[in-house]
């Protein structure tokens, strides 16, 4: 079964940039999943060699082998020993770049969400935050080196429904990190009910 979602998967060149042109512009497109979708609402940008937070700052290892590229593949990482989070991998293949997925609102599947998720006490909380994300849309290490622009069996991958991101996204520094914290690297839809942490903009 297809979700109920249309769109323009996103082609390879639209990921083969610099993190920080890439992120804002993921706001409110689709990560589809199998049978299950949702827009994306926050994002957080990693940026390689430059960047003591990422996860390639000190050189490819076999853990981080997938934010080398080529661009728009999927490097997954497993964290707190529990957790698998999802990033969006950018510029061009060497280049490690990548994309933190933070949030979803919700848009297909939702049973099987729940189904995953069976914590989640509404469905604001499916995807609200990047481990929730992952265990909502079944993204484990396998998907790790997963293709976005050619999914094949994964059966994943980012489409542009025609929603434009938001013309003054939300901004601010990233969450959950003791280096670098202070860089203005994340980005939200402002007022999302989906968001992993409460808009700023409302507070």
């Amino acid at each position: 079964m297809t979700p109920a979602v249309r769109g323009r998967r996103l082609p390879r060149s639209f990921y083969a940039r610099d993190v920080l042109e890439v992120a804002p512009e993921l706001l409110n497109k689709v990560l589809v999943c199998g049978n299950r979708a949702g827009r994306i609402v926050e994002v957080e940008a990693y940026r390689g060699g430059e960047d003591p937070a990422s996860h390639a700052y000190k050189g490819p290892t076999a853990r981080n082998a997938s934010m080398f590229g080529p661009p728009g593949r999927l490097y997954v990482y497993f964290t707190y020993g529990m957790h698998w989070c999802a990033n969006v991998v950018c510029m061009p293949e060497g280049t490690a770049q990548a994309i933190l997925l933070r949030a979803l609102s919700p848009l297909a599947g939702l049973e099987e969400m729940r189904a995953a998720r069976p914590a989640a006490r509404r469905d604001r909380d499916l995807c609200r935050g990047p481990a929730r994300l992952c265990q909502a849309l079944g993204i484990d290490r396998s998907y790790d080196g997963a293709d976005l622009v050619r999914p094949g069996g994964h059966r994943l991958s980012i489409l542009d429904d025609g929603a434009d991101p938001p013309a003054a996204p939300g901004t601010g520094e990233r969450i959950g990190i003791r280096l670098a914290q202070d860089r203005p690297w994340r980005w939200w839809v402002p007022e999302d009910p989906n968001l992993s942490r409460a808009d700023p903009i409302r507070s």
